[in-house]
């Protein structure tokens, strides 16, 4: 869903996901294909079992026609994301995880589950992780009204940033009004068009 650009202050999840099927995967084809020539470049030649890197849109259309298996990234395992999810809720900081995990998750799990070891409790464990870091997003916010105007945020991802965008920028616009020096009384009165005199 694409909205006009001043009803809209960040993108669609859907939009997102699109912009993340740009991200390079890995494959296992099961059929022989020739390489396939596209303007992003060659991917190919695709020969079972040996893996192949495409684009994840890719992976996902070849995926639907039944003709690979999508293999999951290292970081979509059970160990990987129990580990994330102890960093997440013992560390203050984020625990390094790739720029569109959400988006690059979702696809997976929706298009190739069957591609994913025990895929229920991967889904479990990334709400988890994604509860823990926006409770930590919230938290940074609350604590950008006592504390001096910045707030760090590395490793944060695309999904989550485009979620605290519309805040954000509203926050920063009132305490830039806030934090302005006062306005002599004589430029009020002239730009409120009163005088006293």
């Amino acid at each position: 869903m694409s909205l006009p650009s001043s009803l809209r202050a960040s993108m669609s999840p859907q939009e997102l996901e699109f912009v993340a099927g740009e991200e390079i995967v890995e494959i296992v084809p099961s059929i022989r294909m020739a390489p396939i020539r596209l303007i992003s470049g060659v991917y190919g030649p695709f020969r079972p079992p040996a893996k192949a890197k495409v684009p994840l849109w890719l992976a996902s259309n070849l995926k639907l026609k039944k003709k690979c298996h999508i293999v999951p990234p290292d970081w979509l395992s059970v160990e990987a994301l129990q580990e994330r999810l102890a960093d997440e809720t013992s560390a203050e900081g984020f625990s390094p995880l790739p720029f569109r995990w959400l988006e690059i998750s979702k696809v997976v799990l929706d298009i190739a589950s069957d591609d994913v070891t025990n895929p229920d409790r991967i889904r479990s464990l990334l709400k988890d992780i994604r509860e823990a870091r926006q409770s930590k997003i919230r938290e940074g916010l609350r604590s950008m009204g006592t504390k001096a105007v910045e707030l760090e945020m590395p490793n944060v991802g695309s999904m989550e940033i485009n979620e605290v965008r519309p805040f954000f920028v509203k926050a920063m616009n009132v305490i830039g009004i806030l934090s302005a020096p006062p306005r002599d009384i004589t430029e009020n009165q002239a730009a409120n068009g009163t005088d006293f005199n």
